[in-house]
């Protein structure tokens, strides 16, 4: 298992244990799974971001922290809570990452994963990239709006 991997199962096996929400210290956990700081910050600005469903806040300095709160799925409001993560511009590998957590909790069934990555796809937004990304990002947010 790469050293990303064992530190994401790691933070998630706290994340359950604690609730879903964790304080850790960066030097501290590096040290502990043998491994360098920024190993640690590229690990949870790749794989705890607001597309995957949690909230990152971070305080430097000698009593400095990084929390990691999971969002709690409940109703709409998650759905609600992906809406307002899109920003004007969605690339395909985010939309994906997106429809994977809908359907991780049970929001989407795995046909309509499909049918809504096919409707995102880059094969039928014939445009450069920042208009594809554009436009992406509407209609993802138009598909969720209607999923409420």
């Amino acid at each position: 298992m790469h050293l990303s991997n064992s530190i994401e199962e790691f933070l998630n096996e706290l994340l359950r244990d604690e609730d879903g929400i964790i304080e850790i210290k960066r030097n501290e956990l590096a040290e502990r799974l043998g491994c360098v700081p920024s190993q640690i910050n590229y690990v949870i600005q790749t794989r705890f971001t607001k597309e995957r469903g949690y909230n990152v806040e971070s305080r430097r300095g000698g009593g400095g922290f990084i929390r990691i709160t999971k969002v709690k799925v409940r109703g709409d409001e998650y759905i609600m809570h992906i809406i307002n993560s899109i920003g004007s511009s969605l690339d395909y590998g985010t939309a994906r990452a997106l429809v994977s957590n809908l359907l991780g909790y049970n929001k989407i069934t795995e046909r309509e994963a499909k049918i809504i990555l096919a409707s995102l796809s880059d094969n039928i937004l014939p445009f450069p990239a920042p208009i594809k990304n554009e436009i992406r990002s509407a209609a993802m947010k138009n598909i969720l709006i209607n999923l409420i």
